[in-house]
């Protein structure tokens, strides 16, 4: 008698299922948006504008002071003249100093016209990265040739006042502070125009 073994019949494949439907939550219109990040929006463009502005107020006010001290410092070098052996064109220091004088009383000059010309008119002669790159060097060099005359001047000064102090020597002295406050200045302008420039997020 023949006996048929039955064999388990074939273990079905599972049936592939969709996966669980989720619901974007961007289209629900019941759900409030997320604010927008700092800086963005209507606000934030107005609070940059603001930064922005009172940057270029306070960088306006530090280059005309050092203009202002400039000048002084070149009138009084200027008309530092008492008659032989006291006229500041006999001394390398003193005509060194007069010379960085005039040029820091220029470039403050023409910085300060320029930014006022900008600031009244809505807009930058010279615009884009240039402009924040010719401000940090400019204060730099300018800041930089001041503290080299005023410590120039300085030696010869006191060497002449332990002689004779007169007003002579004391005007070589209101000189020689006049550019060392210029250079306190145009060094503050200069730290300024590294944070613009740094500030500057297109090339």
């Amino acid at each position: 008698m023949t006996s048929f073994s039955s064999s388990p019949p074939p273990a079905k494949s599972p049936t592939p299922t969709a996966p669980p439907h989720v619901e974007n939550e961007n289209t629900d219109p019941t759900q409030t948006p997320l604010p927008p990040p700092p800086g963005y929006g209507v606000t934030g463009i107005l609070r940059r504008w603001r930064h922005e502005d009172t940057l270029k107020r306070v960088s306006l006010g530090l280059r005309v002071l050092g203009f202002v001290f400039s000048v002084l410092a070149f009138i009084i070098m200027a008309s530092n003249k008492h008659g032989r052996g006291r006229n500041f064109d006999e001394y390398e220091e003193y005509r060194y100093a007069l010379a960085i004088a005039i040029l820091s009383t220029l470039y403050t000059g023409l910085q300060s016209w320029r930014q006022i010309y900008e600031m009244s008119n809505g807009r930058q002669i010279i615009s884009g990265r240039n402009l924040a790159l010719i401000d940090f060097f400019g204060d730099q060099i300018i800041a930089y040739l001041l503290i080299s005359a005023a410590s120039a001047a300085v030696p010869m000064t006191n060497r002449m006042r332990e002689g004779a102090d007169n007003i002579f020597t004391d005007s070589s002295a209101a000189c020689i502070s006049m550019e060392f406050l210029a250079f306190f200045i145009l060094g503050l302008s200069a730290m300024l125009s590294g944070y613009t420039l740094a500030k500057k997020t297109y090339v």
